[in-house]
């Protein structure tokens, strides 16, 4: 029997997408690009029906068909909701949809409530919010030019962010193309805000990615004093570049890992980003095949290489200037457990309040951000 179109792709995907290792985001977006018969509304319901699939796995796999199949899987989703009263007789991990493992270190961290809660909404879509590029225009202006088009309203808590209340092709819009705004969590975009420099300082984002928060702390400088953004992986600092030149900033450079202008950094920097290499349990909502992946192993190895990753970033940092830490984890392992060892191996001093996110229905993203001032002696 021919299956119908969109349940053909969607299970071709999920059978395709178990036999690799690329993240879910990235897989979804080749396998659309390979695929250019599939049109936007059939891509929209796609996505959402395989993100609420991975999400539900674990409960699925309990209430579907035996055997275990996607397409078992794929029918006992159309029928389920999860505001269905589940049954209390049930283990916790498997009414939340969560690994064994994965939620008792939950429920060791913050206590049941917390974690089965917690669990909860990372079963749910993520919240939409881009930030305002103010090299360009300003939030009360773009809020005006899309109200009457979208439904939007400015952020509770980021001066720079704009919730949207539905899903936009944000690529298409000309004033996406004309670099006014980026797509990105209030919760990321309040880190940016701890970083408080001012023109004429020198800033290094040591792990940048594709610079989203180089590109929120960029116009602060006021286009004096430079940016260098730095990461192990050429491709993610080719995007940053393209990121950067959207959005009218000049004075910033990417720092490959065998540059050799990174020595003639070292003890110079005003300001210091480290956003960590982490495990992402505050962005399982956007990631939710990351949940399936986790384990205490992985777990230990990324704390140690977020130790490592801090150790190299603290020698570009002059006397007196300062570093950031933050992940998008909401782990303790890896926040205040960290903030403490940098405190104790360390000439820091921490400066202003830590700041942590925790992931609620609606809400934002979860992340951890803390200041260190390096002592002058």
């Amino acid at each position: 029997m021919r299956r119908p179109f969109r349940e053909y792709h969607l299970l071709q995907i999920l059978s395709s997408f178990e036999e690799q290792s690329l993240p879910l985001d990235i897989f979804l977006r080749n396998y659309f690009r390979a695929h250019t018969a599939i049109g936007s509304k059939d891509r929209k319901e796609i996505c959402e029906t395989i993100y609420g699939i991975i999400r539900w796995r674990g409960l699925l796999d309990h209430i579907s068909e035996k055997p275990l199949s996607w397409e078992n899987r794929f029918r006992a989703f159309t029928k389920f909701s999860q505001n269905d009263d589940c049954d209390p007789a049930l283990p916790a991990h498997i009414r939340v949809s969560f690994p064994k493992p994965f939620y008792q270190l939950l429920t060791d961290s913050f206590g049941e409530e917390k974690a089965f809660q917690f669990c909860l909404s990372c079963n749910e879509p993520a919240p939409t919010t881009v930030r305002v590029n103010l090299l360009k225009t300003t939030r009360n202006a773009l809020l005006e030019s899309w109200q009457n088009r979208y439904k939007v309203s400015p952020c509770r808590h980021s001066p720079v962010g704009i919730r949207f209340e539905e899903k936009i092709n944000f690529f298409g819009m000309e004033e996406f193309k004309k670099g006014d705004f980026e797509i990105q969590d209030e919760a990321s975009q309040l880190i940016a805000e701890l970083v408080a420099i001012e023109p004429g300082m020198r800033f290094l984002d040591y792990c940048a990615g594709s610079g989203g928060k180089s590109l929120a702390v960029a116009p602060r400088l006021g286009g004096r004093g430079q940016l260098f953004l730095h990461d192990v992986r050429l491709q993610v600092l080719l995007e940053a570049r393209k990121r950067l030149k959207r959005a009218g900033i000049q004075n910033a450079q990417p720092l490959p890992p065998d540059s050799p202008n990174k020595r003639l950094l070292k003890l110079k920097m005003d300001w210091v980003l480290v956003d960590a290499p982490c495990t992402g349990t505050g962005t399982l909502r956007r990631n939710p095949d990351m949940k399936w992946k986790f384990d205490n192993q992985t777990l230990q190895r990324i704390i140690q290489e977020q130790r490592q990753i801090f150790d190299d970033a603290l020698t570009y940092l002059k006397p007196g200037g300062h570093i950031v830490y933050a992940t998008c984890s909401v782990l303790p392992q890896e926040n205040q457990h960290q903030a403490a060892y940098f405190l104790e191996q360390y000439s820091l001093e921490q400066a202003g309040e830590t700041f942590a996110s925790f992931p609620t229905t609606g809400e934002m993203d979860g992340f951890f951000g803390i200041v260190f001032k390096k002592k002058k002696d």
